[in-house]
């Protein structure tokens, strides 16, 4: 097990794809770059999503603009960092069943649009027509944005680990922090290690680094499960990730099954009541998979923040910054995210 250098530039605190794009801007910039993971890389919020990258969020359009820039990047990404990403093309459907959810879209679009995202208002045969499964008769209209794409997030990882080592960056795992003293020094079981600028990307944990540094963050985990349908009875062709505006439930397509999502139980909601009311949206919005069987497929925590948009930015004494509240939309967001701490670095 090697030691820890004695000092660097900045120590990135989080291996996962928040990390890693710091890591890898840093490095590229000329910055003394050490990385600190308590885990595997990507072993954390970065290995518990639906894999899915995608520049439209309803009613935020901040987020959509990194979003973009994000997705530039991705497009880009052979260039910079020697490894391929398999993009492959979905699109992202919001399904509306009021009036006001039609309402509150329109009012919003023309943001949206400054913000670079392609989205558009079409009606409920149109939707059917992107997703089969849709039952014309539950849906009044859907926001439609063709820029969302599958990829493997532990790809996005490597490749920025890979390209940050090329570049100078010291990365290492099974490395968690236990104490952040006033003037910087990180102290870990395989070390210590003092540095200029501290970087917190530690997804659902960001609130306790931050804490040990004494910078208050308000990001609270926030627990999710993702399940596995049965086979459906009829096979389906690759399917767009389409998600209920009113109640969040969100499914794609995932080798033979359908892949969903819905939270986890409310407070005070049994598990069997939480599965029911998702077979209940099933039934109403998905009339192919009313009555299908559903299977725990993994769990993990997100970082939340208050308004579900991440914060980016920095303390000055100490000199610590951060990238943390994505909600499960890292992957989104991650070369943004990586471009705007080093811009905050580099000054």
């Amino acid at each position: 097990m090697s030691a820890l250098p004695a000092r660097a530039d900045a120590v990135v605190i989080g291996g996962g794809v928040i990390g890693t794009s710091a890591a890898y801007h840093l490095a590229e910039a000329g910055v003394d770059t050490v990385l600190l993971e308590r885990g595997s890389l990507g072993g954390g919020a970065s290995a518990h999503t639906a894999g899915m990258i995608r520049t439209y969020f309803p009613g935020n359009p901040t987020t959509g603009q990194l979003a973009v820039r994000s997705l530039n990047a991705y497009h880009d990404f052979a260039r910079h960092t020697a490894a391929p990403l398999a993009l492959k093309r979905l699109g992202f459907m919001v399904l509306f069943t009021d009036e006001q959810q039609i309402a509150d879209f329109e009012a919003g679009h023309q943001a949206q649009r400054a913000a670079g995202v392609q989205v558009d208002l079409i009606g409920a045969r149109e939707a059917a027509a992107l997703n089969p499964l849709v039952s014309e008769r539950a849906v009044l209209a859907a926001a439609w944005s063709p820029q969302a794409y599958h990829v493997d997030g532990l790809d996005i990882v490597r490749g920025y680990a890979a390209a940050a080592r090329n570049h100078g960056a010291r990365l290492f795992t099974h490395t968690p922090v236990t104490r952040i003293d006033d003037d910087n020094t990180v102290h870990t079981p395989r070390g210590s290690i003092t540095a200029d600028s501290i970087v917190c990307t530690a997804g659902p944990w960001s609130g306790e680094v931050a804490a040990m540094a004494s910078v208050d963050l308000p990001i609270r985990p926030h627990a999710i499960e993702m399940l596995f349908t049965d086979v459906p009875p009829a096979p389906h062709h690759e399917l767009p990730m389409t998600m209920h505006a009113a109640s969040g439930l969100r499914i794609r397509s995932w080798k033979d099954r359908i892949l969903l999502a819905m939270g986890m139980p409310q407070a005070g909601e049994t598990r069997d009541a939480w599965l029911a009311r998702i077979a209940g949206h099933l039934g109403t919005l998905f009339p192919a998979l009313d009555g299908i069987g559903l299977h725990r497929a993994w769990s993990g925590d997100f970082d939340a923040s208050p308004s579900n948009t991440a914060f980016i930015g920095e303390h000055p004494a100490p000199r610590f910054l951060y990238a943390a509240g994505f909600t499960g939309a890292g992957l989104c967001q991650a070369p943004a995210a990586g471009e705007k701490l080093r811009d905050l670095l580099v000054k």
